[in-house]
């Protein structure tokens, strides 16, 4: 074997903000961590932000820089930003001379800025990957001086300059290759032959979703013989739960109903399901097709760029999901949605195959070959 082969790598992996950054993250750590010509990882994060747990539950090494979204606005808010992003990059670049990455990688969100741009004066070579139709500020800004650039979507690529761009997919976690429907549904002790239908907002939550879901359950499980999977982020979850209770006072009799704020194995939740309600970020697009599930998308409608309305359009078109504007969303409509699925079992068959034939299952792996070769200077 050759001096090359034995040489191991250490990297740097960053990005954070919402799970839609963070866990392609941690796919492709948890696949680098693995690959025998690794030596080290780290992970570049805000600690007040969500990455910080899910990278310590995942036990990699965190290494914390405290950044924040850039103000709209021009004053004294502006001001404190701009401070606040100069010291993360200085931090940032203390931590490259210090462990000496042979690659980072950023996957996107205001918390990657640092590293990338520390990366630029520290001349370490760096791959980005965006995960969405609309790729965000940073990668826009970080994609020409990027060794490679890696994308979910086709249709972003008119948005990024670069030499070197590969569509790949999102990266997901192994375990959507692995657990069965089966399996997933007796883990979760539900019935493994009836229509399972998850309803979600996103790693935070989305209001709209949930007044209208729980304005339609009653009447959902009146007309269909079905379970109901029901994730409504932790900060609505008192609230949504005490206005459940008003509509539907035996809820929690209903042994086809989970209501929870938040399922930390969101694989297990998306591989029992047949149909899901969710916003289009990125990730649960990938996730959900991963599982063949037919989703109905109701876009996030102040997404940065809109980019989740271009993500579920992008479904749309391929008649991959459904679709809701979140303004039009109510118990009425999105009963509809979901009565269309289940009244027309054909439609739903076509949905989910067209769905599955967007998953790129191999994402994880493309990436971290790609990455390999950054870090070997290829």
């Amino acid at each position: 074997m050759s001096d090359t082969c034995k040489k191991k790598y250490t990297y740097f992996i960053t990005g954070g903000g919402t799970g839609g950054h963070i866990y392609p993250a941690i796919a492709v750590a948890e696949a680098l961590r693995k690959d025998e010509t690794t030596k080290d990882i780290y992970y570049i994060g805000n600690p007040k932000n969500m990455e910080h747990d899910i990278v310590k539950k995942a036990h990699f090494k965190f290494l914390p820089v405290k950044v924040s979204g850039m103000p709209r606005k021009f004053g004294f808010a502006l001001i404190k930003w701009a401070i606040e992003l100069e010291l993360a990059n200085w931090k940032a670049l203390y931590y490259l001379f210090r462990f000496k990455p042979n690659a980072v990688l950023g996957t996107g969100g205001y918390v990657s800025a640092p590293a990338l741009f520390a990366s630029n004066i520290y001349k370490t070579p760096y791959m980005i990957h965006d995960c969405d139709a609309q790729p965000g500020i940073v990668s826009k800004f970080t994609a020409p001086m990027a060794k490679r650039v890696s994308l979910a979507f086709e249709d972003s690529k008119h948005y990024i300059h670069s030499d070197n761009i590969s569509i790949n997919g999102n990266p997901i976690r192994e375990k959507f290759k692995t657990l069965t429907k089966q399996e997933a549904r007796q883990n979760l002790m539900l019935d493994e032959n009836k229509i399972t239908i998850c309803i979600m907002g996103g790693s935070q939550g989305a209001k709209s979703i949930n007044n209208a879901a729980l304005n339609m359950l009653k009447k959902l499980f009146e007309n269909f013989d079905v379970q109901v999977i029901f994730q409504t982020g932790a900060k609505h979850y008192e609230k949504t739960l005490e206005d459940l209770l008003k509509v539907y006072p035996d809820f929690d009799k209903n042994k086809n109903l989970i209501v929870k704020p938040y399922f930390d194995d969101m694989v297990t939740i998306l591989k029992a399901s047949d149909i899901a309600v969710s916003r289009a970020g990125s990730l649960s697009i990938s996730e959900m097709c991963a599982c063949s599930i037919a989703p109905i998308l109701i876009p996030y409608p102040y997404a940065a760029s809109n980019h989740q309305r271009k993500n579920a359009k992008s479904l749309l078109n391929q008649g991959a999901c459904l679709y809701l504007e979140d303004d039009e969303t109510t118990g009425d409509t999105m009963l509809e949605k979901i009565s269309e699925l289940l009244n027309d079992r054909e439609k739903l068959l076509n949905i989910q195959n067209n769905s599955g034939k967007l998953a790129k299952p191999d994402a994880t792996l493309q990436i971290v070959e790609q990455l390999k070769k950054v870090a070997s200077g290829e």
